[in-house]
Order: C-alpha cells, then structure tokens, then sequence
C-alpha cells in the first residue's frame, strides 16, 4: 500500500465534507463491522472511514433522524435521572390529622 496515495485519498474526502462534525452510516465489514450504525464523528475521522469503506455520509433525512432520536434519548435520560433523584416521603395518616388539628 502506497502511504501517500493513501493520505492523499483521505484528504481529498476530508475536502468533500462540510462541517466540523459528520454523521455517518457503518457498513457491513469482513471484519463483523455491522451496517446501518449511526455516529457522529470529527471530519477527519469520516472521512478516513469513508476511505477505508468502513461507512458512508448519511443522507440529510438520515442527519435529521439521528439528531430528533439524540435529542429524545437525551430527554429520556434527563427524565429519568429527575425520577432517580425525586425524594418521596410517607407520612402517617394520624400525623396529617394532628396537623391539622393544631391549624
């Protein structure tokens, strides 16, 4: 494998792709790599993927998918982090009476 041809290929997908961040699609490897996986990943590292045909730029339907899917993910977690750190206390009937009684 020639080194230079192989950089000079790297970098002339690096120069195709927009932005600092790109969201990519794995293909299927020999390797088990499993196809359909989405990630967001630096532009050098997508392409370099891209190169060594390990993946594929996602289509701006796919981009859009996986941010609303992060974004509900991100809600998901966020509720249930709340519903971890919610106290409950349970208090006695009677001592609701007392209370009241005293008011």
């Amino acid at each position: 494998m020639d080194l230079k041809t192989y950089y000079s290929n790297i970098r002339a997908v690096e120069a195709t792709l927009e932005g600092e961040h790109i969201i990519v699609i794995s293909l299927a490897t020999s390797e088990g790599g499993k196809a359909g996986v989405a990630a967001e990943v630096p532009r050098y590292v997508a392409a370099k993927m891209i190169n060594d045909l390990r993946a594929r730029a996602a289509t701006s339907e796919e981009t859009e998918r996986f941010y609303l899917e992060s974004e509900d993910r991100r809600l998901r977690i966020e509720q249930d982090e709340e519903a971890r750190r919610m106290r409950v206390m349970v208090i006695p009937a009677s001592d609701l009476r007392k209370s009241k009684d005293r008011s």
